[in-house]
């Protein structure tokens, strides 16, 4: 099993650690609802540095961003950052990924920790123009910052005015007396924040200034639970649960990343997909009966036909209710549509509302 820099830094602040994508993680430290109201409410700092960062160079490095992603990358100026996804040849999702733009021929991929190999041989098939591309994940550390006294939290570590940094745009900056770090306002909370990528050699030294800095805005070091109720809570997918190799950007709700200005894998059908619309979508759903729908249960619709399946589950910690998100056939998939979700030997009601399900 793999760890990252700041592993032995998580099992002396007593950390629960658990395997994830073939590395060993902090699941929680405090507990999932303390966390996740901490940064809903305050700060936390999450280790996601099992994260896969690849960079995309020279004079080809644009054109094969375009083929193989779904987003139009040529939208982007430097130092702006682009939520994608990379379609597969059948209609799926290879991966989610974030896009950067440090100039005209140099990019940033950051990509899912479990689809690291994958993506890559992916992308490399089809670089055929002989793009530079490099994988630097076992490099690089990413630490994510997130919640409303984020920016307060950090700002003593940098020149860099982070109040001022607009949501998706990055920079490289000094931090704590190191050079060309990259601070970016992105995050997968939610309650706002930052995303910080530097060298693993350093990674020690940065977790410890960060909650030095953030001790009197309450930081809290978060785990990974916290972190998928927070984006439950979003409505923003898990890849492996809500989106993957048979599930369509589509499908997923996920068509406002899904431009047609561009020829890319799979994009003639997707823009069928678009207009003559699909027989499943992704929705948002709330318990109306007292139980918790978790990954892979049944969907139901009132005369117990099998409707669609449950991606994920939980109790909000924010909304205090049962929220999940699933596929179901499209005529089911209005706002207050009453579904059920088969739990057991038991058929709960649950209701399908819009996303996101937390409001600020």
């Amino acid at each position: 099993m793999k760890t990252t820099a700041l592993t032995k830094k998580h099992i002396d602040l007593g950390a629960k650690m658990v395997p994830f994508a073939g590395y060993n993680m902090p699941v929680q430290y405090q507990g999932v609802t303390v966390e996740h109201l901490n940064v809903r409410d305050k700060v936390g700092v999450f280790d996601v540095s099992h994260m896969g960062e690849f960079f995309v160079e020279g004079p080809h490095a644009l054109d094969l961003i375009q083929r193989v992603s779904s987003n139009d990358v040529s939208a982007l100026v430097d130092g702006q950052a682009q939520y994608s996804c990379m379609p597969n040849l059948e209609g799926g999702i290879v991966d989610d990924l974030l896009i950067y733009r440090f100039n005209a021929e140099k990019y940033m991929l950051v990509v899912n920790a479990s689809n690291i190999e994958k993506d890559w041989n992916w992308i490399s098939q089809f670089n055929t123009n002989k793009a530079i591309i490099s994988n630097l994940s076992d490099d690089y550390s990413l630490l994510a910052v997130q919640g409303p006294m984020a920016s307060q939290a950090l700002q003593s570590l940098t020149s860099l005015d982070l109040s001022a940094m607009k949501y998706y745009t990055f920079a490289l900056a000094d931090f704590y007396g190191f050079k060309d770090v990259i601070i970016s306002a992105t995050g997968y909370t939610g309650a706002g924040g930052f995303e910080i990528y530097f060298p693993n050699d350093i990674a020690e030294t940065i977790w410890e200034s960060i909650l030095e800095s953030g001790k009197s805005y309450g930081i809290q070091p978060i785990g990974l639970a916290a972190r998928d109720t927070l984006r439950l809570e979003m409505g923003f997918c898990l890849y492996g649960n809500d989106i993957n190799d048979d599930t369509s950007p589509i499908e997923a709700g996920l068509s406002w990343i899904t431009k047609f200005n561009n020829n890319f894998n799979y994009s003639k059908e997707l823009q069928l997909q678009k207009e003559n619309g699909v027989q499943r979508k992704r929705v948002g759903f709330e318990m109306l009966d007292r139980g918790i729908a978790r990954n892979g249960y049944t969907i139901l619709n009132e005369n117990d036909e099998e409707i669609g399946f449950v991606t994920s589950g939980t109790m909000s910690p924010s909304l205090q209710k049962s929220i999940g998100m699933g596929y179901v056939n499209s005529e089911y998939a209005k706002s207050d549509t009453k579904l059920y979700i088969q739990i057991r030997n038991k058929k709960l009601k649950a209701q399908v509302v819009k996303l996101p399900f937390y409001k600020s």
